[in-house]
């Protein structure tokens, strides 16, 4: 198949967007077909690392104001010129909200089948950023994702959710994790005696360091005694979280191996956002043996098992956060038995696993628009 990917974001973003397009684009590539990307460009002198599997095609953007490091693309001609020269058969739509849109419109012009996937809970930023606008948001999404032959939800959440809100010929396609990067072996005492020197426990969290992920939430836990937290990420609201989690060890942006050795070396793993249609950053926990405290909502769902992997709490609990925290650090042989269950539920949620299921997602819609012509 040669497939176009419209995305709204791809590396060196790093984010779940931009993530989650890399590796569908390499588990194309690796099956044998011929993807290529179209995206914002990055913010001038960013560059890209070298690890697209396939072409990528920037298009002119401009950074999301109080946001920088978020780019809208600009509309122009490049990304309709891009379809018709890679004579697409179809086109993936990852995370429509801007360049997207135009993907959509794209496709529908030149004939060609479109799946988005839902990735952001764009009602849920309504409500944090501008504490109204949530019916807006949806009306939004149902227009966009009404267009699309199908679109993929992440979790089962995120699919009730879609559903209820009039989007029609909605399917499941969770994500993959890296579980041969992402594993317990990796745990590293050194860095632990860096990270907590006086032996504490170490908490973590790895992602954006926003409005919307809360992890303001981690104040509470930072001051229980013998809890070291530990924030990997960087993003606006950064400075602030330096002052409310005043004990806590700021690591900034990492990634790759370095990211998976943080991992393996946490005690406990803890998401606080509310709105994440999956949470990748659980499942990478998971693969790392680490037993996960997130909040009973979205996609965290479908990925912890409550008193099994790890612990769901109210979300936007501060105290629920902290108390079980405060359990797990008490019970040594729990974490590691909830570590463990965590690793083996994630061993068969493999990106080759998940891109397969995709590729199948590929074949329906290309197999309904052959036996039902578009008028």
């Amino acid at each position: 198949m040669r497939v176009v990917i419209v995305t709204e974001s791809f590396p060196p973003d790093v984010n779940g967007v931009a993530h989650c397009a890399l590796q569908t684009a390499r588990h194309l590539v690796e099956r044998g077909h011929t993807p290529v990307v179209v995206a914002p460009a990055p913010a001038p002198g960013r560059r890209a690392d070298g690890t697209a599997p396939c072409p990528v095609v920037h298009v002119p953007s401009l950074p999301l104001p109080g946001y920088p490091d978020v780019r809208v693309a600009l509309p122009g001609r490049r990304l309709a010129a891009t379809l018709a020269e890679h004579r697409a058969d179809i086109v993936h739509l990852a995370g429509p909200f801007v360049l997207g849109v135009r993907g959509m419109a794209a496709a529908a012009r030149s004939g060609v089948p479109a799946v988005a996937v839902y990735q952001t809970d764009l009602a849920g930023y309504a409500r944090t950023y501008l504490g109204a606008g949530e019916a807006a948001a949806w009306r939004r999404i149902r227009s966009v994702h009404r267009a699309a032959d199908l679109t993929l939800a992440p979790s089962g959440a995120a699919l009730h959710d879609l559903r209820a809100h009039g989007v029609p010929r909605v399917a499941l396609w969770p994500r993959g994790v890296d579980t041969a990067r992402f594993r317990p072996a990796l745990r590293d005492e050194a860095l632990r005696r860096e990270l907590a020197p006086n032996g504490e426990l170490i908490v973590g969290y790895v992602g954006r360091l926003a409005p919307e992920k809360r992890v303001d939430l981690l104040a509470g836990v930072g001051a229980l005694a013998g809890v070291r937290v530990v924030v990997v990420g960087d993003g606006p609201s950064r400075p602030g979280l330096e002052q409310a989690l005043p004990g806590a060890v700021f690591l900034g942006r990492r990634g790759g191996d370095d990211l998976a050795r943080i991992f393996a070396s946490l005690d406990v793993f803890a998401h606080t956002g509310p709105f994440e249609t999956f949470c990748q950053t659980v499942q990478e926990a998971m693969a790392s043996g680490v037993p996960v405290v997130a909040p009973a909502v979205g996609g965290p769902l479908d990925l912890v098992g409550h008193g099994r992997t790890g612990l769901l709490v109210p979300p936007g609990d501060a105290a629920a956060v902290r108390e079980a925290v405060r359990a797990l650090a008490a019970d040594p042989a729990l974490r590691a038995a909830y570590g463990s269950a965590g690793r083996a539920a994630v061993e068969g949620r493999t990106w080759a696993a998940v891109g397969d299921r995709l590729i199948g997602h590929y074949t329906d819609v290309l197999a309904v628009r052959k036996a039902v012509p578009a008028a």
